[in-house]
């Protein structure tokens, strides 16, 4: 269309906008959308690169598309009102009672509106089942709201209120954030370390459809929520996974983004705009956008908008700016600052007051405006969505801290700010009594308490809730594990072959097998497990729309909408979200699901040691398989993949089970009673056993020592069968005894007590042949399966011993192993020495310990065990050492055998 020289830009404009409109009114939306796309590509193809991401700075839904809002305006006003003023006093009167106990009020203060009208129309609960409703991440540090709002519910007591995070105090307290550890019936998700909410709430929501689709659960429209603050989107956890969401069609998925454009230490975008920003991010990844910008007293503005002058200047101003049009809170700075920048804007607001401009509000605080964007997210299919709603950090404080940088860290109000806030939500408080900051609640007869009560029981009960219920247990078959205590006659495999065949048996087993959960991130072939893989399938809601590659092979690649393996792709952190979903379904969906989540070891405690922190608050049920594990078995891997150190990050994690097994029998010992604790007893435990890719074989098990391997350590007796290469191989013939052999200086035989696990065990095995063989030396050899286990048993006797000091002293499982053994103690293993060294304590005498400590190198593997110094000759020469120290053996024959067994 040419353009008419005598026509101005705003009649040109409209010109082409009723052309849109025509096509849209008589040919439909398909019809424009190619349209479109069409003057797009013919843009690009002149060089005019267009964005469709963004959207004018205005609300998506429009005065015209906005549905009338279904409930009491002014008795929901109300009650948002208390719960507003209960959630201040909880903070506000827990500091002064114990200064610095911290809280937050602020970022309640901004969410207020966005929580309650989704809890007074939204928020589906729990149901007569217990295992229904909607699945809420509520943002962790407006946790002050959600109590004040249950206490409104009579679920939690005034006292409890008044114990908000002293939890130790009588009559109960609540949690700082969101904790079912801590409050196990009442939170469902822990929340509050930043952007992990945003990525569990994704693979929950994809989770539940896999239970679906594989007949575990029925199909229904249970959605998943997750609430969080623009700040939080800079995590990569918040963001990193959004595509996965709208590749599987997840549109059970709803984010709430409560944009109030302010982090801790300033503006989150100061010289942008993040909602912008976060509406090109969700939409490129294919997510349908809401926008919650503008209040209704923007709306009669908007309508008069017709040049777009209004919709420009929105988008002018950046974030930074708007923050201090909220702090300042002043109608003549608006107006002069805002508004002034264009003569006729200022024209069009000359008929509001001051007051008039300084009220005008943010979208986030309007409740209709709320129920739109709630009510067309819940009613949209094919995608998630996501909601950005504008809000103010700390709406409602005042001076004391609204929209301000210091908005975060506000604990503590003063009597004119309290009587502010009072006025300002109308809680009928005396001036009297204001200073005890005193929790107000109606009577339970009064219209407020009924309405709320009524909404909640017709939308299901209450929210949060957590329901555990003593589920049917889930038995293995009998003798299902025999077959590894049998050994495998010669044959050499790894532990990392053992589990694979454990995996298998309990997949076929058919009682449990459709319960197992096998997750892995990218690596399965790895692991030898692709066999797995065309006979249960790999998960996908959309099938497989191709012909893999390999399908003429046995072990194809296969994707099916019903498949069981959750392959996540090169994803530790999606891998451990869907682990979170899986080893938690007893509580979120009365299923217990029984997960097996492997990884590279490497990748596990180091890369996502917060999500497995997640897991243990919220109860988690499962195992974490850290395979190709230790510093020495992975050769040539190098630094990044040579893990040295994830036994000793598990000590902190206090209801995670820690194994590292060598044997086959200790392996099937150790998933078994992992099977027994979690899914017939039903315990709140997880399991992280360490796997190994080094092949030898496997030997008998020996009887009796169940109990030890479960205990942490057992004694073993060597076998050839059991036995890696031997001295002959690798050069110490040349060994002679030393003259003193045998002696113990007027005390005996010598004897060296000899502790080895997982990958450094065969050393160990092979350290022992040669001080009995070159240097009659009597050894006796240790299996430790598990430090944590025998540290963990240690501390809980001493702990006791000193509550108890009345009673019969408890004596560690460790030391009554040790108590009656002579000798001297050496252990090595393929982790950092903190690991032996952090039993050493309870050991009839010094502990001689051997470790992995530094970084990974690129070497074979008896090169690195070498350099780390825990092969068998630098075991067998530590173990002479320590003779020497205790005067057994003397240095001339020390220096000898340094050189024969070193070099």
């Amino acid at each position: 269309m040419p353009k008419d020289p005598k026509k101005n830009e705003e009649e040109e404009n409209q010109e082409w906008l009723e052309s849109f409109d025509e096509v849209l009114e008589h040919e439909g939306p398909e019809r424009a959308r190619q349209i479109l796309a069409e003057v797009e590509q013919h843009a690009s193809e002149k060089g005019i690169l267009l964005s469709a991401l963004n959207t004018s700075y205005t609300n998506t839904i429009s005065l015209q598309a906005q549905p009338v809002y279904p409930g009491d305006l002014e008795l929901e006003k109300r009650i948002r009102s208390i719960i507003r003023w209960n959630a201040m006093a909880m903070v506000v009167r827990a500091n002064k009672k114990e200064d610095g106990i911290g809280g937050h009020i602020s970022s309640f203060a901004s969410a207020a509106t966005l929580y309650e009208v989704a809890f007074q129309h939204f928020f589906r609960g729990r149901g007569e089942s217990g295992f229904g409703g909607d699945q809420i991440y509520f943002q962790g540090h407006a946790s002050p709201g959600i109590y004040a709002r249950a206490f409104l519910e009579g679920r939690l007591s005034q006292k409890q209120l008044e114990n908000f995070r002293r939890e130790l105090k009588a009559g109960g307290g609540l949690s700082s954030y969101p904790h079912p550890q801590l409050m196990p019936e009442f939170w469902e998700f822990p929340t509050v370390s930043m952007g992990l909410g945003p990525i569990a709430a994704i693979y929950q929501a994809r989770f539940n459809r896999y239970l679906e689709a594989r007949g575990l659960i029925p199909a229904s429209s249970r959605r998943v929520w997750a609430f969080l603050g623009d700040g939080e989107t800079d995590e990569p956890e918040s963001c990193g996974a959004i595509s996965l969401a709208s590749r599987e069609g997840l549109d059970n998925l709803i984010f709430v983004i409560n944009c109030n454009l302010q982090r801790l230490d300033g503006p989150v975008r100061g010289n942008g705009k993040i909602i912008q920003e976060l509406e090109t991010l969700f939409r490129g990844a294919g997510w349908n956008v809401i926008k919650v910008i503008w209040g209704s007293d923007w709306d009669p503005l908007l309508e008069q908008d017709h040049d777009g002058l209004l919709k420009k200047r929105m988008m002018e101003v950046s974030d930074g700016q708007y923050q201090t049009y909220a702090a300042c809170n002043d109608g003549k700075y608006i107006r002069e600052h805002f508004f002034g920048a264009y003569p006729e804007l200022l024209k069009r607001v000359e008929h509001l007051s001051d007051e008039d401009l300084a009220r005008l509000r943010r979208g986030g605080h309007d409740s209709e405006k709320m129920y739109a964007a709630y009510k067309a997210a819940v009613e949209h299919k094919g995608s998630p969505t996501v909601i950005l709603a504008k809000t103010i950090k700390g709406y409602g404080l005042g001076e004391a801290g609204e929209g301000k940088n210091v908005t975060h860290q506000q604990k503590k109000l003063n009597e004119e700010e309290l009587s502010e806030f009072r006025t300002r939500f109308g809680i009928p408080i005396s001036d009297e009594d204001l200073a005890f900051t005193p929790f107000y609640k109606p009577i339970e007869s009064s219209s407020l308490i009924q309405y709320l009560q009524e909404r909640r029981a017709k939308l299901g009960g209450y929210v949060p809730s957590r329901k555990t219920l003593l589920l049917p247990p889930l038995q293995l078959q009998e003798n299902l594990f025999d077959e590894f205590s049998a050994g495998t006659t010669g044959r050499a495999v790894s532990t990392t072959m053992v589990f694979v065949r454990i995996l298998s048996k309990l997949l076929r087993d058919p009682k449990l097998g459709r319960n197992v959960v096998p997750i892995v991130p990218d690596e399965a072939r790895t692991f030898g497990m692709e066999s797995l893989f065309a006979q249960l399938g790999i998960y996908t809601s959309l099938g497989q729309r191709y012909e893999p590659v390999d399908k003429k092979n046995i072990f194809f690649y296969r994707e099916a909408v019903d498949g069981q393996i959750l392959e996540e792709g090169i994803n530790e952190a999606g891998a451990m979200a869907s682990f979170c979903a899986a080893a938690t379904a007893y509580s979120s969906h009365g299923v217990q699901c029984i997960p097996f989540y492997i990884f590279y070891s490497m990748f596990g405690f180091q890369r996502t040691g917060d999500q497995i922190w997640q897991a243990s608050d919220m109860r988690a049920r499962g195992f974490l398989l850290g395979a190709t594990s230790g510093r020495t078995t992975l050769a040539g891997e190098g630094l990044q993949h040579q893990d040295g150190q994830s036994h000793l990050l598990a000590y902190p994690v206090p209801n995670l089970k820690a194994y590292d097994p060598a044997f086959a029998y200790e392996l099937a010992v150790i998933i078994q009673n992992g099977m027994e604790r979690m899914y017939e007893k039903q315990e709140n435990v997880f399991y992280y056993i360490t796997l190994h890719n080094e092949n030898y074989a496997m030997p008998v098990m020996p009887e009796g020592v169940k109990e030890g391997i479960l205990k942490g350590m057992y004694p073993i007796v060597p076998s050839p069968q059991s036995s890696p290469p031997r001295g002959e191989e690798v050069g110490i013939n040349s060994l002679s005894p030393s003259p003193l052999a045998g002696e113990g200086r007027g005390e005996g035989p010598l004897i060296a007590n000899l502790f080895g696990s997982g990958a450094i065990l065969g050393e160990v095995l092979r350290a022992s042949k040669i001080l009995e063989e070159k240097f009659k030396i009597a050894t006796k050899i240790w299996s430790i399966t598990s430090y944590k286990e025998l540290y963990c048993d240690a501390k809980e006797c001493e702990r006791f011993n000193l509550e108890h000091p009345e009673q019969e002293k408890k004596l560690p499982y460790l030391r009554q192993c040790l108590q009656n053994e002579k000798g001297i103690f050496v252990a090595a293993s393929d982790y950092v020495r903190a690991l032996p060294d952090s039993i050493s304590a309870w050991f009839p005498k010094k502990l001689y310990a051997l470790g992995t400590d530094g970084w990974g190198l690129s070497e074979s593997r008896a090169s690195l065990r070498r350099h780390f110094r825990v092969d068998a000759e630098w075991i067998c020469y530590t173990a002479l050492y320590a003779l020497w120290e205790e005067g057994s053996f003397s240095l001339e024959d020390l220096k000898k055998a340094k050189e024969e067994l070193l070099g």
